[in-house]
């Protein structure tokens, strides 16, 4: 389905579908101005995605002589179709320079044992790695190959017709994620920087010290943007955007003294243990009920909260067979100087 969304410039909505993934459907932005387009994002490697876009396109009636492709970050829902869409094609991949090159460590490599390694630590069993090696949404529907991009960076500029977007560099649900802006209409692509309806997954990347707090640094810094029109990658945007950074903000204060509370009545847990005890957004279902899928994600955020705490000094990791978590000081303490440390993200 297409719909336009944006009178000048001229901005439409593909929804591509995202088959058995609760995100349901990627929104890929196209944006036209005279014979000139830009995509924004290209959904899954897989069939069901590809003819939803291509379709899609062929409808825009885009001149593929005058079309480039930009890329907010390195998700496979985001970047898998990229060199299937754009090979043979003269228009050119755009992609921060961040992501590019961590996308090209996964690709070039059977980079997964890395991850699978790091959840073994902490507590996922031997069979449930194994299922997550058939079945899970994040892995398995990635680029063909690592293709050719032009790597931008933050304050870079990209050119559409008549209309000038600014790059913005929001490091957090990703290494690298990249909005794109466009100070005359005030008009944000936050890509999964800032969803509306649901909360975008941070997760614990390997070889980042600290992926929340990077999050809420981004968060803080598009938050200075004069922003009128926001247009998300997945779902919809009914609601101010400054209130949903609010929200955001304070959704990730109350997960971390949650995450206080959980290591006080068990410590030395991993962080499957740890992810059991917080509250998260399952329709009324138990910890054991998740899809295991989901519990992975759940588990990757868990740890990326800890990160946060570690890095602050509130924890302390021991690793071993299984990884293990402390707290430096009581709980009372600890959430104590966190919400002291938390006037850096008040207006």
């Amino acid at each position: 389905m297409i719909t336009k969304v944006y009178e000048n410039p001229t901005i439409y909505k593909i929804d591509v579908p995202l088959p058995n993934n609760p995100l349901k459907n990627l929104n890929c932005y196209v944006v036209q101005d005279g014979d000139e387009s830009l995509i924004l994002d290209t959904g899954f490697n897989r069939p069901e995605c590809k003819d939803a876009l291509l379709l899609g396109l062929q409808e825009l009636n885009v001149n593929w002589e005058k079309t480039n492709l930009f890329l907010t970050h390195l998700h496979s829902d985001h970047s898998g179709l990229a060199p299937a869409l754009m090979h043979g094609k003269p228009g050119k991949i755009y992609m921060s320079k961040t992501d590019y090159d961590y996308l090209g460590w996964i690709l070039n490599g059977n980079r997964w044992d890395t991850f699978d390694e790091l959840y073994r630590k902490e507590g996922f069993t031997e069979e449930q790695i194994h299922w997550l090696m058939k079945e899970n949404p994040a892995r398995g529907f990635e680029a063909d190959y690592y293709f050719d991009t032009v790597t931008v960076a933050d304050g870079d500029l990209l050119s559409v017709g008549a209309y000038t977007f600014q790059c913005v560099s929001v490091p957090g649900h990703t290494p690298g994620q990249t909005c794109l802006y466009l100070p005359a209409e005030k008009l944000l692509f936050s890509g999964d920087h800032i969803l509306f309806d649901i909360t975008p997954n941070i997760t614990s990347w390997v070889g980042v010290e600290d992926s929340l707090g990077n999050y809420l640094d981004s968060l803080v810094k598009i938050r200075t943007f004069d922003m009128k029109t926001v247009l998300p990658s997945h779902r919809k945007n009914e609601m101010d955007v400054y209130v949903r950074i609010e929200e955001i903000l304070h959704h990730h204060l109350l997960r971390l003294e949650e995450t206080i509370d959980a290591i006080a009545s068990f410590p030395d847990a991993h962080a499957t243990q740890i992810g059991s005890c917080l509250k998260w957004s399952m329709r009324g279902k138990a910890w054991e009920e998740f899809p295991l899928s989901q519990r992975w994600f759940a588990v990757g955020e868990t740890m990326a909260h800890l990160d946060y705490l570690i890095q602050r000094g509130f924890v302390r990791k021991t690793l071993g067979a299984f990884n293990g978590y402390t707290l430096t000081d009581t709980a009372e303490a600890c959430k104590e100087k966190l919400n002291a440390l938390w006037a850096v993200y008040s207006i």
